[in-house]
C-alpha cells in the first residue's frame, strides 16, 4: 500500500467529549458507563473477518475477544453470574461473529443498566454469583466498571488503528 493510499485509508472519527449527565450521582457515573461502553461496540462494529478476530499484540488480544470479555465481566458484577474460565473470555468461538457479539453485548448492558436502575442506594450490594464472598457495593461496581471498560476501550481504539488506521471516538 502506498503512502496515499495509506492517508485514504484512515478515518478519523469526530472525538466526542464526555457525556453531559444527570445530576445525581447514579446518573453520573451510569452516564460515563455507557459513553464507555458505546465507544467499545463502536471500534468493533463494521471490522471485516479476520481482522476483528486477529490478535494485534503478542498476547492475542483482539476486538472481538475485548467485547466478548466485557459481556462476560458485565454478567459477572451486575447480574451475578459466574464466570469458570476468565481467560477463556476473550477468545472468540468460530461461531461468534461481530453482529451476535455485539448483539450480545448490548442485551447484556440492557439487563445491567436494568439492574443498576432498580438499586435504591448505591451503597447497597451488586448481585454476587453464589459462593463468591460479600458482594462489594454498587458504587464500587460502577466505579470498576468505569475503569474496567475505560481500560478496554483504550485497547480497542489501539486495535482498530492497527485494522484500518480509524481514530477517534
Amino acid at each position: 500500500m502506498s503512502g496515499n493510499d495509506a492517508q485514504r485509508s484512515r478515518t478519523r472519527a469526530k472525538d466526542t467529549g464526555p457525556p453531559l449527565t444527570g445530576a445525581d450521582e447514579k446518573a453520573t457515573l451510569r452516564g460515563f458507563l455507557d459513553y464507555l461502553r458505546n465507544a467499545v461496540a463502536d471500534k468493533a462494529a463494521g471490522v471485516p473477518e479476520p481482522q476483528v478476530r486477529t490478535g494485534g499484540v503478542p498476547s492475542g488480544t483482539n476486538l472481538l475477544g475485548l467485547v466478548k470479555h466485557l459481556a462476560f465481566v458485565e454478567r459477572f458484577y451486575f447480574l451475578g453470574e459466574d464466570v469458570g474460565d476468565w481467560r477463556t473470555t476473550m477468545r472468540p468461538s468460530a461461531q461468534d461473529t461481530v453482529d451476535s457479539v455485539l448483539a450480545d453485548y448490548r442485551e447484556t448492558v440492557e439487563r445491567a443498566n436494568q439492574v443498576i436502575e432498580a438499586c435504591p442506594d448505591l451503597a447497597l450490594p451488586a448481585p454476587r454469583p453464589p459462593r463468591r464472598g460479600q458482594a462489594p457495593s454498587m458504587r464500587w461496581v460502577l466505579v470498576h466498571m468505569i475503569e474496567e471498560t475505560g481500560r478496554h476501550a483504550g485497547h480497542a481504539d489501539l486495535l482498530r488503528e492497527q485494522i484500518d488506521g480509524s481514530t477517534g471516538r
